[in-house]
């Protein structure tokens, strides 16, 4: 005798499949919904005590949220991020391509700069750069161990927004690097070959077949150092220069309102980092034109 038959025709024939009969139950989740109420009253408890707790001082934060100090000091933040930004990147692409080169002694330079910058803190790389007067007088630009053709006084040269512009520069190019190279990487080394291939220059192959392409991987990444760069610029104010969070310190140490005046920078900060983020996104969306469908 089998084990195992095929059902009786007249039995299966008898039993139609009626999916419009059945009973349709939604699956519930009531931890979610737990989860839903008790975060939304804690939203609503904190929206509340921001609203009616005399100790955050809303008049306070809005009497300087716009006042011409803190716009000032605002503009240094941008300026800071924009030049540390441009600087930090140029150089970064530079070490990337070296990083990338055939000569061992180009990767090697540029592995021991991007080792030495990151494994360094920022804030003692803008101190030392804030005292390269001590170690230099002077910078003379001539023969490489000769005579000099015309000097500067680095005690002039190097105040202290180039000493802060410099570290964040020097700083951020160890990352930019690395990111410019994990974009490069990223590109099929087979588009390359089919472009050597076609007889097409080196120089064109990395302008028009692989930045391209390498950008969707690199700028995620480089917009996240961009806003983390935005945010550390508040690390030069040990150098006592009027960048925003500096400048807020200064203040509410005159009036003793500190959590309104943190309030100003943080609405600052919260609000720049949200214009960068919408430009990231339209930035994106434009180099991403080939991939999406």
């Amino acid at each position: 005798m089998p084990l195992t038959s095929d059902p009786p025709l007249a039995r299966a024939s008898a039993r139609p499949e009626d999916h419009g009969a059945l009973k349709v139950v939604p699956v519930r989740h009531p931890w979610r919904w737990a989860a839903v109420v008790v975060t939304a009253v804690l939203l609503a408890q904190f929206a509340h005590g921001l609203a009616t707790n005399p100790g955050w001082e809303w008049e306070v934060f809005a009497e300087f949220f716009t006042a011409e100090v803190v716009l000032k000091a605002v503009w240094v933040t941008l300026q800071l991020t924009l030049y540390g930004t441009a600087l930090g990147f140029a150089l970064g692409i530079v070490l990337a391509f070296m990083r990338l080169s055939d000569s061992p002694f180009l990767r090697a330079v540029s592995f021991a700069y991007i080792w030495a910058f990151r494994s360094i803190p920022l804030i003692v790389q803008l101190l030392f750069w804030f005292n390269l007067a001590y170690l230099y007088k002077e910078l003379q630009f001539g023969v490489p161990f000769g005579p000099g053709f015309f000097s500067f006084d680095t005690m002039g040269l190097v105040g202290a927004m180039s000493a802060a512009v410099l570290g964040l520069a020097l700083h951020q190019a160890a990352y930019a690097a690395e990111i410019v190279r994990g974009g490069v990487l990223a590109v099929d080394s087979g588009q390359l070959e089919a472009a050597a291939a076609l007889g097409i220059p080196r120089l064109r192959q990395i302008r028009r077949i692989v930045l391209p392409q390498a950008m969707r991987s690199i700028l995620p990444n480089a917009a996240n150092e961009v806003i983390s760069l935005f945010k550390g610029t508040s690390i030069v104010s040990v150098m006592a220069i009027g960048e925003l969070f500096y400048q807020v310190q200064v203040i509410y140490g005159r009036n003793g309102r500190v959590v309104p005046l943190l309030m100003v920078a943080t609405a600052w900060y919260i609000l720049l980092t949200t214009a960068l983020s919408v430009l990231q996104h339209y930035v994106e969306r434009h180099f991403a034109k080939g991939s999406t469908r």
